[in-house]
């Protein structure tokens, strides 16, 4: 039996119903907004939440929730905590931070203005970032409780790959911090004065922007310090999706980018390494532990104390 895998039901215990429910939300929710905003990136102008009228920056947050939904859909299919708890605690982080730019943007929100379709989604869009992130601290907060501070490591995650996450991390989260801070431009309606970006962003988009890059850097930053690759499976997909999903945006839309700009091929070489590194932990994860029998079940004793089964049956 496994010592890691062996242990999640008792030290991480199992998914509870709550943490479920919200997870469904999540997949429901993001579906919605990969539809309104990748899909039909052309007219955010006038039915999405705020006016959005540069269309690479619509399919941007539309591959965004499109990595958000393939991160809930992945989460429902395990039962243990310790396989989603990276993923909860990235997609809580991220609804805190858009929940300030949208009270500090609130007079950018089409919530009496536009057409009957734009303050639907206007108001959707309040409801969901003022009740979301409290809900999701809560049920957070209440899978934390059982879980004990120490997990068996099974698989190790190989050093070369904690550099590359830690150097990739970094470069988000200087990205992210830089663009949510200038999107704090509220009494403006010119773009947001982070230069960098290959396209022009306005304040409260540059936020939102920023704030997937924070939460995506923070997702670096807790698998590494995880350092399991067992448990990387999802976290790996939803980065994997990130990379694949706005390069297909970029490309998509490629007239709308400055070519010539180094910042652009900068942007685009870190798509690709997260593509790839992404690729490579969702790989790992799947492959069966050093020492499993021919039916792929590990061998080894359980840690002291415990001899439960795993608690993701389907993992």
């Amino acid at each position: 039996m496994d010592p890691g895998v062996g242990t999640h039901r008792s030290t991480s215990g199992e998914v509870r119903a709550g943490t479920r429910w919200l997870l469904t939300a999540f997949a429901t929710l993001t579906l919605l907004a990969v539809w309104q905003l990748l899909l039909l990136a052309d007219v955010a102008d006038r039915y999405w939440a705020w006016s959005i009228r540069t269309e690479l920056t619509a399919a941007f947050l539309g591959a965004a929730y499109a990595a958000g939904f393939v991160l809930s859909v992945a989460a429902l299919r395990h039962r243990s905590w310790s396989h989603i708890r990276v993923p909860l605690l990235t997609v809580t982080a991220f609804t805190w931070l858009t929940a300030v730019p949208t009270v500090v943007h609130l007079h950018r929100l089409h919530l009496v203005s536009g057409g009957p379709f734009a303050r639907v989604a206007a108001w959707v869009w309040l409801v969901v970032y003022l009740l979301i992130p409290l809900v999701s601290a809560v049920v957070v907060a209440r899978e934390e409780r059982r879980r004990l501070p120490v997990e068996a490591v099974v698989r190790p995650m190989p050093g070369w790959l904690r550099w590359v996450l830690r150097a990739e991390g970094a470069v988000l989260a200087l990205a992210g911090v830089v663009l949510y801070v200038s999107g704090m431009n509220v009494h403006h309606h010119a773009p947001s004065n982070a230069r960098f970006w290959p396209w022009a962003l306005m304040p409260l988009s540059a936020q939102v922007v920023g704030a997937w890059l924070i939460a995506l850097a923070l997702a670096t930053a807790l698998a590494v310090g995880q350092g399991d690759l067992g448990r990387l499976r999802v976290s790996a997909m939803t980065y994997t999706a990130f990379g694949a999903f706005q390069l297909v945006a970029v490309l998509w839309y490629w007239p709308q980018v400055e070519r010539h700009d180094l910042w652009l091929a900068i942007y685009l070489a870190v798509l690709v390494a997260m593509v790839l590194t992404g690729g490579y932990g969702w790989w790992a994860a799947r492959r069966p532990p050093a020492g499993a029998d021919p039916g792929g079940s590990p061998v080894g004793r359980p840690a002291a104390g415990t001899g439960a089964l795993s608690g993701d049956a389907r993992h």
